[in-house]
């Protein structure tokens, strides 16, 4: 019975991804990314810091597919090393926000009352400045490093988790299955994160992605203003900085890292946006 509702799930979500194209060249697109990130030292043509003056600033060709830069580096290698960089930072940054933001915006929505005013004001007021800004605050403190944005890019994200997650407990405290864990004296612990956390998941994955998207920009962001990663090391925000003084001659040095980018962060929220549609879908079914 168990196997056979999993089957009847496992194909109704093929169906809608199928009736979803979009979701699903997003899906397909972004894990095309994950994996040339993850296997750029065999799919890279050259070493990402291999410099060949002789050959600078040539045009996209057959030999260097996305041409090269003022030191005669291979862009497309660099491209694929500058993914790792990128996504990596961003994937652990959101991965610490949601591990400090989802428990406490649990607990807060659960809890309510004092804990639930005092931690709406501090949260508002970290609202007060963009999420870039205080990130750029903490590496100007801790110093430009990919620890240092990755550290700075999590403790932005941290008040956005926070607010996502308390909205999601407090309509699923309300729920039979509370009513019934608390009849059956379960502890707190117990409520939050074995009766509630589970139905909350839908939400927190929609987050989760769509905020993946928002990092990768960040970092880039960082990264540009050279706050992340140092070159010669390269990231996509940076790669899009050493071309900006070549646009007019040598574009192709900053629209590749650029494109590659945009592709990133577009395929993203294409997915964030399908999964959202799906969760909807299902609790209109479940209501229904």
């Amino acid at each position: 019975m168990s196997a056979g509702g999993s089957s009847e799930r496992r194909g109704g979500a093929l169906r809608w991804i199928a009736r979803h194209r979009v979701f699903a060249i997003g899906l397909v697109v972004t894990l095309a990314l994950v994996a040339c990130a993850v296997l750029a030292p065999e799919l890279a043509p050259y070493p990402p810091q291999r410099a060949r003056y002789a050959e600078r600033f040539l045009a996209p060709s057959l030999r260097h597919l996305m041409g090269t830069d003022e030191h005669g580096r291979d862009i497309l290698s660099r491209v694929l090393y500058g993914g790792r960089v990128s996504l990596s930072v961003s994937a652990v940054a959101v991965a610490i926000s949601g591990a400090i933001g989802i428990p406490l915006g649990l607990m807060i929505g659960y809890f309510g009352g004092v804990l639930d005013t005092v931690s709406g004001r501090i949260v508002d007021a970290l609202f007060a400045l963009p999420s870039i800004l205080w990130a750029i605050a903490i590496v100007a403190v801790i110093g430009p490093s990919a620890e240092a944005a990755t550290l700075a890019l999590a403790i932005a994200r941290v008040p956005i988790t926070i607010r996502i997650a308390r909205a999601a407990t407090l309509a699923a405290k309300e729920s039979e299955y509370v009513a019934a864990s608390r009849i059956l004296g379960s502890s707190w612990l117990f409520i939050v994160f074995r009766a509630i956390l589970p139905n909350c998941t839908g939400a927190l994955t929609v987050l989760l992605s769509l905020g993946l998207a928002v990092t990768i920009l960040s970092e880039a962001g960082l990264s540009y203003l050279g706050l992340s990663v140092q070159p010669p090391t390269p990231s996509w925000g940076n790669l899009i900085q050493e071309g900006q003084g070549y646009l007019r001659d040598s574009i192709w040095v900053s629209l590749f890292p650029g494109m590659t980018l945009f592709v990133a962060v577009l395929s993203l929220n294409l997915v964030g946006d399908g999964l959202r549609d799906l969760l909807d879908a299902r609790g209109r079914t479940r209501t229904g």
